[in-house]
């Protein structure tokens, strides 16, 4: 599929749709972000470990259906579980303000409904990942990805900055509904998407267990794949450990309010649309593999700039370093999303997408209990030089292996010997 032109595959109606889709459903999910820990810290009072279990419930989906997810959604239409799924989370965003209306939300139910959020995101990330080759070909894998990372990073500035404002005007349980809207709106463009997929066969003899433990095989035997993903989870739970005491940093030891709070998180999303920019360039500078443990390895050492700061214009100064892990990060989900897609058959994609999502976001439940664990003990303050350290570390499992001098994408064959 090769469509010229500067905008490239936004030509396309279908991806078009998809873009937008993107948008809105980010936008939701960045509103998310900083809306549901501010409803445990801010309205509910939550402590360090409350809010570190609050997160881990927002994540803990990952484990809990992360390996059968990728099994069923091979054997099922991905456009209709991305539609599925986002109805149902908008669904599910809708009870946190009715509760908080009716004066009954406590920490619990807060719990539960990131928990169910977070199973219904495992459906709809492991389907959009393995949707996209799909929609736009293999040839287009690196520009289709780049170019849904710079909207989702347009959102990362956007979000933030709606909000704050918009949680110091009508309160964090409310803002909600803005979230539970934008994956209403995701869900009613993804229906207007034309291309769609036939319903898959199922292998003869296709039993869920089996079907699992051939994507496992598939992922654990290729040497780039599983350095990708073990990198992924060293990088995954030093950053929950690290997110899950930034807000609580920024709130109760740098002063701020939802508004600085919000600013600072736009920042990120600033370098995060930097890197989506660039992403293909610094790709084709570098190569594909150097630079999934070049970005790492230059950007994630400056996040210690947060916990040196203190009250006042150094918490701004700061946010360049989060801004940089944020450019880093897109540079690098860029390159090794693509990457993965490039090495797995069609068959194997929704597989594939969920024994990596297992494997590197398996850490993330763990990494907010630990680092809500470390806040209590040790101070917000201490947990964020730590998560500053294990980030860096994640380098090491990549750097390690054969990726590290692979400078293009791989063409492999499919396991049965047909080629791709």
């Amino acid at each position: 599929m090769s469509i010229p032109s500067r905008l490239g595959l936004l030509r396309d109606p279908d991806f078009g749709r998809l873009f937008a889709a993107t948008a809105l459903g980010q936008l939701g999910d960045r509103i998310i972000f900083l809306a549901l820990p501010l409803v445990a810290i801010v309205a509910l009072k939550a402590d360090e470990f409350q809010v570190g279990l609050l997160t881990a419930m927002t994540t803990a989906g990952s484990l809990l259906v992360g390996l059968p997810a990728g099994a069923w959604v091979d054997r099922m239409r991905k456009r209709s579980v991305m539609i599925g799924a986002d109805f149902s989370r908008a669904l599910v965003l809708l009870t946190v303000p009715l509760a908080w209306w009716a004066d009954v939300l406590t920490i619990w139910l807060l719990c539960a409904a990131a928990l169910t959020h977070g199973v219904l995101t495992v459906f709809f990330d492991v389907a959009y990942v393995s949707y996209l080759p799909h929609l736009v070909g293999r040839a287009n894998l690196v520009e289709g990805n780049s170019k849904l990372s710079a909207i989702r990073s347009v959102t990362s500035i956007g979000g933030p900055a709606v909000a704050g404002p918009l949680i110091g005007w009508v309160g964090a349980p409310v803002t909600l509904l803005a979230s539970s809207a934008g994956m209403a709106m995701s869900g009613l463009l993804a229906i207007r998407i034309r291309k769609r997929e036939q319903t898959p066969e199922p292998s003869e003899g296709s039993r869920l267990g089996r079907d699992i433990k051939e994507g496992l095989k598939f992922v654990l035997r290729n040497s780039a794949l599983r350095a990708i993903m073990l990198g992924d989870a060293v990088f995954n739970l030093f950053l929950i450990m690290y997110q899950t005491m930034l807000l609580v940093f920024l709130e109760r030891e740098a002063g701020l309010e939802s508004f600085g709070i919000g600013l600072i998180l736009s920042g990120m999303g600033c370098g995060a649309l930097l890197g989506a920019l660039l992403a293909t360039k610094v790709s084709n500078l570098i190569g594909q593999g150097p630079v999934i443990w070049l970005a790492s390895l230059v950007t994630c050492p400056l996040t210690v700039l947060m916990p040196l700061a203190r009250p006042g214009w150094s918490v701004y100064v700061a946010a360049l370093g989060l801004a940089a892990l944020s450019l880093g990060g897109v540079v690098r989900f860029v390159a090794q999303a693509s990457f993965q897609q490039a090495l797995t058959p069609d068959r194997l994609l929704g597989r594939m997408s969920a024994t990596a999502r297992f494997v590197s976001w398996g850490g993330i439940p763990v990494g907010g209990v630990v680092g809500g664990a470390s806040g209590s003990v040790f101070g917000a303050t201490a947990t964020l030089w730590i998560g500053a350290a294990g980030m860096t570390l994640s380098v090491f499992p990549v750097l390690l292996s054969p990726v590290r001098t692979m400078r293009e994408l791989p063409k492999v064959k499919d396991p049965t010997g047909v080629p791709l």
